[in-house]
């Protein structure tokens, strides 16, 4: 006898085209009907949906919260709105795709809020996670009362690369339907196709399914059976459909042609219901699952197959491995159609071992029914409820970072750098808040600008970023000269370039954000442009003298090297650079210098901060030492300790060894490269005091400086140009604008970073 017990889980959900919304759907049913009600028609499960698009869907009455997945503020009014429900434990169903923020980090602001027990569903578990997905999975671990795994390498994999303790795993397989084991042909005269040998594949379309290496195989196939059909059922996953359109499809249909397989192939591009897809699989005779990628964890069309007795053909990802063990299938090389077109021949050509395949499959597909499934999880529910104690949680945030004064962030607006903006790059100066054509276009402002749109590209996920994206990069592009091997700066409104090669300053900037693209990238295309150019100039930079420009360098060099880190020209210029930086820090700083050069002038926090990204990344405690030395000091230079703000060196004498510090003009580019530095030693010394040291130089922006006045424009979006020693200067500019946005950015990202309220 099952009690009662009352459910909420968060995930995609159907009529949304997702594997995870029919899980989720599949396994609140099950819960459902061992509690001896009806999904439809009773309250004791429900479910927080989450919505990938501004139109949302046509929900069952179960969805009672709905999620926009990349608005932050929504994951926490759905934690408010669960701790106030009557459900009793929550089930989040976790991919990191389905979460906005970079690699689904908006969810940590869900469960962190949340007063509930959570039991966590792992859909994808990264073998060679990056440190964004190795955090999110470790604090998943920590919030979650116990996480659910798919598969047996799973369980070892979250204990030896996530460190969690083996006794908050539980190992449930996926989910599939109880079907009868049936001849094939009760359902082929259905599909008119009685007299065919059906292979099979279904499931979202797009790249990584292999399926190309299946129709490879198939023309050798067709000439010693020619009844055999292949049928491919599934529509193009939104995601690359919206990103690459019908780019895969089209080039599986292409092969179909080459090898005029059009009467052997059948695609159906549609997603459809559970009954319709096990009349599929229940009338093929086998089931193909190609995947290119052995770090497949699970797979829940691979599940389905097997519980439906299908005779199976898989290549060895992880899940396959283990589960096409005892002659339940073969298993062939990634990426070879020879490979496969073996293995039909042999399933085809053997009935007796395509039987016995078949029974194996359908015999150990009796433990992953969604009845058994849905009791083991109901278990697993019931035991987090019992063992609940929210002292657990608050000891697990015990240790977190309280952070009181973190301010109040704005909304990120884009509006004032939109109208910086038009179809060639974003322009230099503005009168007031209206474009000033005079002075034409740089390199700095649209590098700097590029970086700005795709951290916002990173924060949210918003598809509308990518016009600015193209716009700025295609700028960099043209302004490279392909006679010098570096950037031209300055361009007149009529397209004219004034020079044939920019500053060390502005090719720098050129390659500090070509690299983060590298390591960031929207799309291919994007990733293909940032590196072909970030290949071709950082050659011609070797002889650069500029402390700024060996600091941004040696900055764009990391995140290159973070992707591909064999690229030895690339880490040799990166090195040499940062021993530069080092040799000129111990041959200018003294007892009262901490600097690397005897005059301290523009955008000088990027220096120490290169400083200790290149000392962690060579793991030199001396260097990270001297960029915190350096970062210290010059906080200190601008920090007025009485009245609690940041009076920034001004550019109207800049600061001189020995000679007081220029306080005017004072500029906003200034403040992101110091927020930028300050939280690099953050990272590094885990000491509040720093990012008490960012809160101030963020409001510095809102009125926390020597005038007392706010530069930063609501109305607008945009930044005035600075504070002068009589009034601020009303022209808001690109490079102000953008700075504003880059500080806006990063606090927004050290919030999230750091689950600040």
């Amino acid at each position: 006898m099952y009690k009662d017990i009352n459910i909420s889980f968060i995930s995609s959900y159907l009529p949304r085209q997702c594997g995870i919304a029919t899980f989720t759907n599949d396994l609140a049913n099950s819960i459902t009907k061992l509690l001896g009600k009806d999904l439809s028609e009773d309250d004791s499960v429900q479910v927080t949906a989450l919505n990938n698009n501004t139109e949302g869907y046509k929900y069952s009455p179960e969805v009672t919260f709905e999620i926009k997945d990349q608005q932050l503020n929504d994951y926490k009014e759905a934690a408010y709105f669960l701790n106030l429900s009557s459900s009793e434990v929550v089930n989040l169903q976790h991919e990191f795709g389905l979460y906005g923020g970079e690699s689904g980090s908006n969810i940590l602001s869900l469960i962190q809020h949340l007063k509930k027990p959570l039991i966590t569903t792992l859909h994808t578990i990264p073998g060679n996670p990056t440190e964004d997905q190795r955090k999110i999975i470790k604090e998943i671990g920590a919030i979650s009362t116990y996480v659910v795994v798919q598969s047996l390498r799973s369980t070892k994999m979250l204990q030896k690369i996530y460190n969690l303790p083996q006794h908050k795993i539980h190992h449930i397989s996926h989910g599939a339907p109880d079907v009868p084991f049936l001849d094939t042909s009760y359902y082929k005269d259905k599909f008119q196709l009685s007299d065919k040998k059906v292979i099979f594949t279904f499931g979202l379309l797009g790249p990584g399914k292999g399926i190309e290496y299946a129709l490879e195989a198939l023309p050798e196939v067709v000439r010693k059976y020619p009844d055999t059909t292949f049928v491919i059922l599934g529509a193009t996953h939104p995601n690359v459909l919206k990103e690459q359109g019908e780019e895969y499809r089209i080039k599986l249909e292409n092969i179909v042609y080459k090898n005029s397989l059009q009467d052997n192939v059948l695609f159906i591009n549609r997603f459809v219901d559970a009954k319709q897809l096990l009349e599929f699989l229940l009338m093929s005779d086998i089931y193909i699952s190609s995947y290119e990628h052995k770090e497949q964890i699970v797979s829940g069309t691979l599940t389905y197959a097997m519980a439906c007795g299908k005779a199976i053909i898989s290549t060895p990802y992880w899940y396959a491995e283990e589960q096409l063990s005892d002659d339940t299938g073969i298993l062939v090389n990634f990426r070879d159609s020879k490979s496969i077109c073996k293995a039909m021949m042999e399933m085809l050509g053997n009935e007796t071992k395509r039987n016995r395949m078949r029974k194996n499959a359908y015999d150990k597909g009796r433990e992953m029914v969604w009845s058994r499934i849905g009791s083991k999880y109901y278990d697993v529910f019931l035991k987090a409820r019992e063992e609940f104690k929210f002292a657990k949680i608050a000891s697990i945030l015990k240790g977190r970072t309280k952070l009181t004064t973190f301010p109040s962030l704005p909304e990120i607006n884009l509006l004032h750098l939109r109208n910086l903006t038009d179809s060639t790059g974003i322009l230099q100066h503005a009168t007031y808040t209206i474009q000033n054509r005079n002075d034409g276009y740089c390199l700095d402002d649209n590098a700097r600008a590029l970086f700005a749109v795709i951290l916002n590209k990173l924060l949210f996920n918003d598809n509308s970023i990518l016009p600015l994206i193209n716009t700025y990069l295609s700028f960099i592009l043209h302004s490279f000269n392909n006679e010098t091997g570096l950037f031209r700066n300055f361009l007149s409104y009529d397209r004219r370039w004034l020079e044939e090669a920019g500053s060390e300053e502005s090719n720098s900037q050129a390659v500090f954000v070509l690299g983060y693209i590298i390591k960031n990238p929207p799309d291919d295309s994007t990733l293909q442009i940032a590196k072909s150019l970030f290949d071709k100039t950082i050659v011609q930079m070797q002889n650069f003298k500029s402390p700024r420009a060996l600091a941004l360098i040696i900055m764009g060099c990391i995140f290159y090297l973070k992707v591909f880190s064999g690229a030895r020209t690339v880490r040799k210029i990166c090195r040499t650079f940062t021993e530069k930086l080092s040799e000129l820090y111990s041959r200018v700083s003294d007892v009262n210098w901490n600097w690397y050069e005897e005059i301290v002038t523009y955008n000088n926090a990027r220096i120490p901060q290169a400083q200790i990204m290149a000392g962690k990344f060579f793991k030199s405690k001396t260097i990270i030492a001297e960029g915190i030395e350096a970062i210290s000091w010059l906080y200190d230079m601008i920090y007025n300790k009485d009245k609690n703000y940041i009076s920034l060196i001004g550019n109207n004498g800049w600061l001189v060894k020995g000679k007081l510090k220029a306080k005017y003009d004072q500029q906003p580019v200034e403040i992101p490269a110091l927020i930028d530095a300050c939280y690099q030693v953050y990272k590094e010394k885990q000491n509040k005091e720093w990012i008490d040291k960012i809160n101030v130089l963020f409001s510095w922006f809102l009125g926390n400086n020597d005038r007392r006045e706010m530069l930063y424009d609501y109305h607008t979006g945009g930044c005035y140009d600075g504070l002068s020693s009589s009034v601020i200067n009303q022209n808001q500019g690109a490079e102000s604008t953008v700075s504003w946005l880059l500080a806006l950015e990063r606090m927004h990202r050290i919030r999230r970073d750091l689950r600040i309220e």
